[in-house]
């Protein structure tokens, strides 16, 4: 499928997504996480695009969720869904789910319900979850310690691309070579004809390396690694906590991070951090020698017996007067030890090895003096060969460890990607659960609905009362105010929803038809003027035309409260003509059902939701509708309850009752 082919990518969306490493697969995944990385795409954006190509590869046409109404009452429920997702991933993975016109999506939308209600949702595993992330890519990998040389030009442009952590340089013979290597730490030769040149410094020839990018360039592999260690180790945990099957040994991973520093660096190697701390406190503990060694001899000096006084000769020797000879006279023994206690502060301080030792001793000459300095040259010297030392040893083991890790990268996304995918799937889990869903059956013209409770309400879900509501064809549904006439539309609405988009229902069962287009259409509030009213019944008359083009279930709250209550009746029935003869479903909510089913050409249903009384001023109502039955409305209970009372005068009881023979 051609990325212009989704419906909603136009050429320039189509680019930034080329900037994918595999949009095809992202896309086929439904990996949002991975869109939303494109370059100027958000992550709502994102979502669109992802269900833009589910469209595409099921050949839906879109189009179901048709008015206003509709689309607020999907996202209620998708927001109910994403809210269960502890991930911003599984948030993001959810919104790629929607009400659709095709019987092959629903069915892979069911298929993978179906794995997901198999999970068991514990509460260490979403504790787990809250670290993983979709893997990011490090930026500003930049390696400057080494550079690649080659003579041929299409060699330096392959290696430019392959490799571009590093610099690549282009040189004409061995001398070229050689000025590279005094400023680089290491150069990687690509051409095969500088093999067996000699040249001073670590110049090494490797004809193939641009094959094996992670040998020269190691930071590439371990850099991805620290950048995602938080993540590989939270999805690990996932995994050890569910019943994940990992792609990859588990200890062995946790094993290569726990010898990766947050900076890429290699951790855990006690001689590399020897000589790490021994290059970064060479300068401190070099100070610190002196002040042995001046402290040893100060003391020594000023305890001497000699011809003049020892305070007077420390303080010839503190003015430079005759120090070398002085001390070689009169204090060479103390000399020697002075500047032995120093060599050994030294080379304790930085624990040296035997080799690093000899040339530390240098760092203090054998040369009576006072006070005695360090000889910058040897200093340097002991720092060069100390860094290049550690160089060498975290050159090593950053291949030694990228060559561990690199490997892995697949393993180690697809770690990631398979906790990422537990958390919607445990999401889904927890909708079901917390709302008792069943799957519905999708067979019929109508819909009926068993022990139905819409999570939308604001009451917690435990305290809705069930409702069982089935119709076929187009049918009235009355009651009185405060009834549940509006939640009962939203609750069969809901259920549409969640059928269509694959998902189970909030209902003991369910049985829902193939809907294309579901029309509902919100209470409105008051009266419209004449060209607000025009334009609704043109939306109307566009409906029940077309109903007979596709099959469409609608759903109106009170269309009557749109103009005069005399007029409404008989433009509702007329509506409901239209549409029971284009063969449509549909349920309208009226307390003019009584005038409507008057006015209609055919038997139209009339459903009622009953209220069996009143108690403390409050309505005892019976949720579920009643079928062929016309509400009572509150104002013929209440003069019931009058009539019928024992408060007032006999004359009043009359009255009253004379009213309820007008109902």
């Amino acid at each position: 499928m051609e990325l212009e082919d989704v419906p909603g990518v136009g050429a320039k969306t189509a680019e930034s997504l080329r900037e994918l490493d595999d949009p095809e697969g992202a896309l086929e995944r439904g990996d949002v996480a991975a869109v939303a990385s494109a370059p100027g795409i958000s992550e709502g954006r994102a979502a669109r695009v992802v269900r833009g190509a589910i469209r595409a590869r099921h050949d839906d046409p879109g189009g179901f969720l048709a008015t206003d109404r509709a689309r607020e009452l999907y996202e209620d429920a998708l927001a109910l869904l994403t809210e269960r997702a502890v991930t911003s991933y599984g948030e993001k993975r959810l919104r790629t789910l929607y009400p659709s016109r095709s019987p092959d999506r629903i069915a892979e939308v069911r298929e993978f319900v179906d794995r997901a209600r198999s999970r068991e949702v514990e509460e260490g595993v979403l504790d787990a979850l809250a670290g993983v992330e979709p893997l990011a890519e490090p930026e500003g990998v930049r390696v400057r310690d080494r550079c690649l040389a080659t003579t041929d030009a299409e060699t330096y442009s392959e290696a430019q691309e392959l490799i571009p952590e590093v610099s690549v340089e282009i040189v004409e013979d061995a001398r070229g070579l050689a000025e590279l290597a005094r400023g680089y730490s290491t150069v990687v030769a690509l051409d095969e004809a500088f093999a067996g040149v000699d040249v001073e410094g670590d110049v090494r020839v490797e004809p193939n390396a641009l094959e094996h990018p992670a040998e020269v360039v190691p930071e590439r592999a371990l850099a991805f690694f620290a950048e995602n260690r938080d993540r590989l180790e939270a999805a690990v945990a996932v995994h050890r906590r569910s019943s994940l099957n990992p792609p990859l040994d588990l200890d062995t991973l946790e094993g290569a991070l726990s010898r990766l520093d947050a900076d890429g660096s290699v951790a855990g190697d006690d001689e590399l951090d020897r000589l790490t701390n021994a290059v970064d406190d060479l300068d401190a503990a070099v100070s610190t020698a002196e002040s042995v060694a001046n402290d040893r001899l100060r003391e020594a000096i000023q305890e001497r017996d000699v011809t003049i006084e020892g305070a007077d000769l420390l303080s010839l020797v503190e003015r430079g007067a005759g120090v070398d000879s002085l001390l070689s006279r009169e204090l060479a023994d103390e000399f020697d030890a002075a500047v032995g206690a120093a060599r050994d502060h030294l080379v304790d301080a930085l624990d040296l090895t035997e080799g690093e030792a000899s040339i530390a001793r240098q760092v203090f000459a054998d040369d009576p003096t006072f006070p005695v300095e360090r000889e910058e040259d040897a200093v340097s010297r002991l720092r060069e060969e100390l860094a290049a030392a550690r160089d060498r040893r975290a050159a090593r083991r950053k291949r030694e460890l990228a060559a561990d890790l690199a490997d892995a990268r697949g393993d180690a996304t697809a770690l990631v990607r398979a906790a990422l995918e537990l958390d919607v799937e445990l999401a889904v889990a927890r909708f079901c659960d917390d709302f008792d869903c069943a799957t519905p059956e999708r067979a019929g013209d109508g819909f009926d609905i068993e022990g139905g409770r819409s999570p939308l309400l604001d009451v917690p879900f435990e305290d809705v009362e069930p409702v069982d509501y089935g119709a076929d064809g187009v049918a009235l549904l009355s009651g009185v105010n405060s009834g549940g006439k509006t939640s009962t539309l939203d609750l069969v609405a809901t259920v549409v929803v969640l059928a269509h988009m694959g998902l189970p229902v909030p209902a003991e069962s369910a049985r829902v038809p193939e809907v294309e287009e579901l029309h509902y259409y919100a209470k409105s509030q008051g009266t419209l003027d004449a060209g607000a009213f025009e334009a609704t019944l043109r939306d109307f008359g566009r409906l029940a035309t077309g109903a007979s083009e596709a099959t469409t279930l609608v759903l109106v709250d009170e269309l009557e409260s749109i103009t005069e209550p005399g007029a409404s009746a008989k433009i509702i029935a007329g509506i409901l003509e239209a549409l029971d003869d284009a063969g449509a479903s549909g349920v309208f909510v009226s307390h003019l059902a009584g005038e409507i089913r008057d006015a209609c050409g055919f038997d139209v249903t009339v459903d009622g939701i009953q209220a069996v009384g009143l108690e403390d001023g409050e309505l005892v109502v019976n949720r579920s509708p009643v079928k062929n039955h016309l509400a009572r409305s509150t104002p013929e209970l209440i003069v019931e309850k009058l009539a019928d009372g024992d408060e007032g005068s006999d004359r009043e009881r009359a009255f009253y009752r004379r009213l309820l023979e007008k109902f």
